[in-house]
């Protein structure tokens, strides 16, 4: 038997599936949970871009250009800054001036999604996102030896999609010493364990407009994460939408005939990249990024299409993870 243990973090739903010990001595897997819950509320408060008493947020406003930094805020730096590298420069962590800009300052837990519907309605015509030559993350370093971040004065990070990535890989090294596990951090889901060899875990994909499971995936391990338009789009002042993913070129929210996509990885981190830069690609280079470990992409037409070596069934349970 496992346990299923559901709370709140990071602006998301945070679920943890753990199984028996491998090894006498080892916390029960309730005392394993309530320890994870307290790590990841920790990590949360820490690098929270909405926090003015966050250690992202002090970084943020200081004005040397070399800042002494936590273990916990490089690595999640230098998470994004690899983020940055595998894409190419188009899942970067320096838009946060931009993200503001369009309308995302303040932490949208709790808030309800404007019409995904009505939003693509009225989008602009669809078109992949570019990186932006100009842009500064390749300024931006960390030095393990020194324990500082360094960054040109002014230049804002934020850790974003990339920390809940992070954090659902650091839990699941965590529990490594457990027969199985799911960390789910908001989408962003690593798991892994022995006894997950034997029953693999099943993972119903939804499609962001009905909310309707489109099938579902089984997964021993690794890592895989959903980017989508459905949970964070809102409405801005001149009665339009906008939403979390931005093109660098233009720094405007980016519309490019996706709404979804589900992507698998080594990681949960690797995931969440790849499904960031799929989305942020269009149809064609969806399928390019996806075609190594697979994925799943949702057209905005509604239409669906599974890419790479994955099998999907038809599903047999409304949502979420199942064991």
């Amino acid at each position: 038997m496992e346990i299923d243990y559901t709370f709140d973090a990071m602006g998301s739903d945070v679920r943890l599936l753990i199984g028996p010990a491998l090894a006498p001595g080892q916390p029960t897997p309730e005392a394993a949970a309530q320890r994870e819950h307290e790590f990841v509320l920790d990590y949360g408060h820490r690098l929270s871009r909405f926090r003015a008493d966050s250690e992202l947020c002090a970084l943020n406003r200081d004005p040397r250009r070399e800042v002494p930094a936590s273990p916990l805020l490089r690595s999640a730096v230098s998470a994004g800054l690899w983020s940055a590298q595998r894409s190419g420069g188009l899942v970067e962590p320096t838009l946060v001036r931009e993200i503001e800009a369009a309308g995302y300052r303040t932490s949208r837990a709790g808030a309800t999604p404007a019409s995904l519907a009505e939003a693509l309605s009225e989008a602009p015509p669809r078109t992949p996102a570019r990186p932006n030559p100009a842009s500064r993350w390749r300024e931006v370093t960390v030095s393990q030896e020194r324990g500082t971040v360094s960054r040109p004065p002014g230049v804002m990070l934020d850790t974003g999609g990339t920390g809940k990535g992070l954090c659902a890989d650091a839990v699941a090294y965590r529990l490594r010493g457990y027969t199985r596990f799911v960390v789910d951090c908001g989408g962003d889901i690593a798991l892994g364990g022995v006894g997950a060899q034997l029953d693999p875990y099943e993972i119903d994909v939804a499609h962001p407009v009905s909310g309707a499971v489109i099938g579902t995936l089984s997964l021993q391990r690794r890592g895989i994460a959903t980017s989508g338009l459905n949970v964070r789009i809102w409405r801005i002042p001149d009665g339009g939408f906008a939403h979390h993913l931005l093109d660098p070129s233009t720094g405007q929210p980016a519309w490019t005939g996706l709404i979804s996509v589900t992507a698998v990885g080594e990681s949960a981190l690797e995931a969440e990249t790849l499904s960031k830069l799929a989305l942020l690609l269009g149809l064609e280079g969806a399928r390019e990024v996806l075609a190594p470990l697979g994925g799943v992409i949702v057209r905005d037409d509604g239409g669906w299409e599974m890419v790479g070596p994955l099998a999907m069934r038809s599903p047999r349970t409304l949502s979420g993870v199942r064991s």
